[in-house]
């Protein structure tokens, strides 16, 4: 399988650390939550914490503090499917390929629900075939890029199939929580809205760079699913981040790394760019550690969390726009994301 195009997309408004703390204490919520919460999201607000701004599907700050079901539901069906169509049209451009020629599409999400899923929105705003291979996956959380670029692999190897359309599209104000429990907090002050899309074929591109998906691996664990997930609270998604997510994140990314590489006679040190979910400032911090890595080896990791905040699922379609953007050096890359499960995915990537 050949990576030939890849494309992102955001909302148009962008907000700073700073203008979200403003709006947060002129908000109603501000008066509802305890002093340790005044305190949690000030801090996290206030500190480098990796981030500087995102953009969110909202005209203006206080509407993210208008919790309720049916606004949020509103703003995830108004939103997510332009994003992603936008995200997916500038994949197609990359890539050089017409919709038509498109023969299946895959679509991630987890900060909404709809039935028809989005899958046949894409499908509508970007005019592909009606007899295209569509395909929904749900409730992977941050994870789900690889996934989705997995079984988009799979298709590429069924009769019939050269071109496939992989799409991750989350709007994470669509999912807005508030309470007083620190790790709810944090994911406000985190998550930011955003779509990827890569086209995934055959052969490599005519043109552009060569970028060959060579091995994929995954590993979850269940019993681990508690430390970070999304659970329904008064008709809402709530996220549960705990404190375990860095060390479980480096754990796992780890293992996953060695699985493919190993076999291969690669190390470590055999990885030129990484490519890898951020998840936030921490979680960066872990990896790092734990796979002994040099100073700005996840540089395009933390200029996108910088800049956009943590994308869910959308967030290594941005990081890997980046490392092409930026001419990263060829040889051996390593993709990888991790979330909700707890699980975790890697693929090593040849590119010229």
């Amino acid at each position: 399988m050949h990576i030939v195009g890849i494309g992102t997309a955001t909302p148009s408004n962008r907000y700073t650390k700073s203008e979200c703390l403003a709006a947060f204490r002129n908000s109603d919520w501000f008066d509802r939550l305890d002093a340790r919460a005044h305190f949690v999201a000030t801090t996290v607000l206030q500190r480098d914490n990796g981030i500087d701004a995102r953009h969110l599907a909202v005209d203006a700050l206080d509407e993210v503090f208008a919790i309720d079901p049916d606004m949020l539901a509103s703003r995830f069906l108004r939103h997510a499917p332009q994003l992603a169509a936008q995200a997916a049209q500038r994949a197609l451009a990359h890539a050089g390929l017409e919709p038509a020629q498109i023969d299946a599409v895959v679509v991630s999400t987890c900060t909404g629900y709809l039935c028809p899923g989005l899958s046949g929105h894409v499908v509508e705003r970007i005019g592909l075939r009606r007899d295209v291979r569509a395909f929904d996956l749900v409730g992977q959380g941050c994870a789900a890029a690889l996934p989705n670029l997995m079984l988009g692999e799979a298709l590429l190897s069924s009769p019939g199939c050269e071109h496939v359309l992989s799409v991750c599209t989350e709007v994470c104000s669509a999912a807005m929580y508030l309470d007083n429990d620190p790790g709810v907090l944090i994911s406000a002050c985190l998550f930011g809205d955003g779509a990827g899309a890569a086209v995934l074929s055959r052969r490599a591109s005519p043109h552009g760079r060569c970028i060959a998906w060579r091995a994929g691996a995954s590993l979850m664990e269940p019993a681990q699913r508690s430390a970070l997930m999304f659970e329904q609270r008064g008709g809402m998604l709530r996220n549960i981040l705990t404190r375990a997510v860095p060390a479980l994140a480096a754990d796992y990314a780890q293992r996953v790394l060695h699985k493919v590489l190993e076999p291969r006679g690669l190390h470590t040190g055999s990885i030129g760019t990484w490519v890898m979910h951020a998840g936030g400032r921490d979680v960066l911090q872990a990896l790092e550690q734990r796979l002994e890595l040099q100073l700005g080896d996840l540089r395009y990791s933390a200029a996108m969390l910088r800049e956009y905040g943590n994308l869910s699922s959308a967030f290594v379609y941005f990081v890997l726009e980046a490392a092409l953007a930026d001419a990263a050096a060829p040889g051996w890359w390593w993709l990888s994301s991790f979330g909700a499960g707890f699980s975790c995915h890697g693929a090593l990537l040849e590119v010229d």
